[in-house]
């Protein structure tokens, strides 16, 4: 039986070519898991077999991250819609503010949009402005 290195100057080449054609995404699922483990559990060494300590200790960190990133994702969801709730709430008030040349202005919130810098209201004349400290609603 032929074993290669992980080194072997042969196994770098092919690692190298592989390495192009793989996904651009960096997270291991759960069948991603399973297809890793089940190769592991077919080419162990069977006078000395993969620890099951070991299997439930990988399987409960896989668990533990995706349970992580599912509560990321609904807590993403809930930030959004209390953004949206709060920009609904802004809609028809009156704002005033201070500008950049240190005038005074004030104006009827006729929309507002969120983007990924925060929210921007835009007055009835079409003045835009950031959402944030400095603003007194009415």
């Amino acid at each position: 039986m032929n074993v290669t290195s992980a080194t072997d100057a042969t196994s770098n080449t092919s690692s190298t070519t592989g390495s192009s054609s793989t996904t651009s995404s960096n997270s291991v699922d759960y069948n991603t898991f399973l297809q890793l483990l089940i190769a592991e559990m077919k080419n162990q060494d069977p006078t000395n077999p993969m620890d099951t300590s070991q299997y439930m200790s990988q399987f409960a960190q896989l668990s533990t991250v995706e349970q992580a990133t599912l509560t990321n994702s609904k807590l993403d969801s809930l930030l959004s819609s209390q953004a949206l709730t709060q920009a609904d709430g802004l809609i028809g008030r009156n704002v005033s503010f201070t500008d950049t040349t240190g005038a005074a202005v004030t104006g009827k919130i006729a929309s507002v949009s969120i983007n990924s810098d925060g929210s921007v209201a835009t007055l009835e004349d079409g003045t835009k402005i950031a959402v944030g400290p400095g603003l007194t609603l009415s």
